[in-house]
């Protein structure tokens, strides 16, 4: 028996011009449409004329729900796979489905659209040419930690999706963490009242402390630069002194001339400088 395939179907993120002429076609053809939440997507189905049954695949069943529907892809059927809005498997329960069909060798195709977090990047005013996607942050403290201490050293532009009800915690702890950088606020991306705010850290704290966010946000924040993470660098090696840092290379079995070129570069230094402080150390 031929076996079934898999279509990742992205869905609108607010307006519902947003679905593709594919996806639709495709939600039509399918022998089953897996969904996050049936009572969400059942209005969309609804205002298309779609018929197709559905299922329910989210987090708490993500596992052995999956083994089913490789199951049911396996005898022959085709499956759908959205999620409340935007594109599934991307910080979504699906990328376990398709973990599994891949296992199965059961085909597995994507179809493109809407996507929160590249419409937001491209409204941003930011820089586009690199960027980290960190969705929600973790709700367990230890882990958030250690999240927010990696992009504090983030140098690409970061992607980070918040609930109304979390915004002012979260924008506390990012400017806490990062500093006063400058970010993009998008709310209620491709909605009536979708809004764009170019704001920095500072000023986006002091709003909130006076106005209630409303409506889903996605905060897109400016990468430290790369003048700003060798000026710190340079400020680790200056805690040694210069016959020090040598020391330290060539207790490695480094050739003394690349040290005292090694230590030149990281301390942003003439290797004449520190030929003359290897000097006064007899070194």
């Amino acid at each position: 028996m031929e076996q079934g395939k898999l279509y990742i179907c992205a869905t609108p993120i607010g307006n519902l011009e947003d679905i593709t002429l594919r996806v639709l076609s495709t939600l039509k053809e399918v022998d089953l449409i897996a969904a996050e939440d049936t009572r969400n997507s059942i209005k969309l189905l609804n205002h298309f004329e779609i018929k197709t049954k559905m299922t329910s695949y989210h987090e708490y069943n993500k596992v052995e729900k999956a083994r089913y529907l490789v199951e049911q892809m396996c005898s022959g059927k085709n499956v759908a796979l959205i999620t409340d809005a935007g594109t599934p498997a991307v910080s979504d329960p699906g990328e376990e489905l398709v973990k599994q069909c891949h296992a199965a060798g059961i085909a597995v195709t994507s179809l493109p659209g809407a996507c929160a977090a590249v419409t937001a990047l491209t409204l941003s005013g930011r820089s586009t040419r690199r960027f980290a996607f960190e969705a929600f942050l973790p709700a367990e403290k230890k882990e958030r930690n250690q999240i927010l201490t990696l992009l504090a050293e983030e140098t690409r532009t970061m992607i980070v999706y918040e609930a109304p009800h979390h915004l002012k915690k979260t924008l506390q702890e990012l400017y806490e963490t990062l500093g006063d950088r400058e970010l993009t606020i998008c709310k209620e991306l491709t909605k009536r009242h979708e809004k764009i705010w170019l704001t920095t850290f500072s000023q986006a704290v002091s709003f909130y402390d006076q106005e209630e966010p409303r409506g889903e946000y996605v905060l897109v924040i400016e990468g430290k630069s790369f003048d700003e993470l060798r000026e710190e660098t340079i400020r680790e090696w200056e805690k040694m002194t210069i016959p020090e840092h040598f020391a330290y290379y060539a207790e490695q079995g480094m050739d003394k001339k690349i040290a005292m070129k090694q230590v030149a570069k990281d301390r942003g230094i003439s290797k004449r400088d520190v030929y003359g402080a290897l000097l006064e150390a007899d070194l």
